[in-house]
């Protein structure tokens, strides 16, 4: 199926890793360039080449970060730069927290406020008026289960992944009438290096199987019993920002192995 994407340019944050990575890979494969971003500027530069060597396509790799007005200013100003701005904008990075409602500082909730809502926001204002200009375009959000199943050790992460969900919807319905279209998703349980290095952590005092502890979350939390692939995440995201999805806007959809326990 042809997606349509090929010669669009990408922008997809949280790139260097896990779905963002393979979010990247997901565009690359249908001719689009990429823009890369991440903190990590190694990794993030060996697999923004491999990329580009595998697959014949343009990509940048832009080391920053989006949970600071600076990092998203020059997101936009060095995508601006090159390619003249960017017809797709994946709001992808983001991290999991671990604390109590009562013993979490105020100076933790900023930090996951800034990277996953502010950044969103403030890549939005970036890049909405060049996809204006090049006669629209596509934003798409990675929220979270979460945001509508919470986990209980989270709350910080839960209450701006909910965030996240209601600004994509808001956002999408200012918009709209450029061409725009706006989408979120909510991943369940994907298979990222994070949760492998959690298992470890956490069956590393009980004999370090940390794979029997993730084949106990899929039991307990996945109706299919299993982790998705960072691949059948993106795959579908991938499909959300082509031209077969032009009818889909302001939308949050599941993607979670049975994970949500409602309708």
């Amino acid at each position: 199926m042809d997606l349509g994407l090929a010669g669009k340019v990408a922008v997809v944050t949280g790139a260097s890793v896990g779905i963002g990575l393979a979010v990247s890979e997901g565009f690359a494969a249908e001719g689009a360039s990429v823009v890369m971003a991440a903190r990590g500027a190694d990794r993030l530069a060996a697999e923004a080449g491999r990329i580009a060597a595998e697959r014949g396509v343009e990509t940048l790799a832009l080391a920053c970060d989006v949970a600071t007005a600076a990092g998203c200013a020059e997101l936009v100003a060095r995508t601006t730069e090159r390619f003249g701005g960017a017809d797709v904008l994946v709001n992808n990075a983001g991290s999991g927290s671990n604390e109590t409602i009562q013993e979490a500082p105020d100076e933790k909730w900023q930090a996951y406020w800034d990277l996953h809502v502010m950044a969103a926001v403030r890549l939005a204002r970036g890049f909405v008026p060049t996809m204006r200009a090049r006669g629209g375009g596509v934003v798409l959000h990675n929220a979270s289960i979460c945001a509508v199943q919470p986990l209980s050790y989270e709350p910080i992460y839960n209450v701006t992944k909910a965030a996240l969900m209601m600004f994509s919807k808001t956002l999408s319905t200012e918009v709209v009438g450029d061409g725009i279209r706006v989408n979120c998703i909510n991943p369940g349980l994907v298979l990222t290096p994070d949760w492998v290095k959690t298992a470890k952590q956490l069956t590393a005092d009980s004999g370090g199987d940390w794979q029997a502890h993730l084949d106990g979350v899929a039991r307990e939390h996945a109706a299919n019993g299993r982790f998705a692939t960072p691949a059948e995440v993106a795959d579908f995201m991938v499909f959300l920002c082509s031209e077969r999805a032009s009818y889909s806007v302001g939308s949050t959809y599941p993607v979670d192995g049975g994970m949500l326990r409602g309708v």
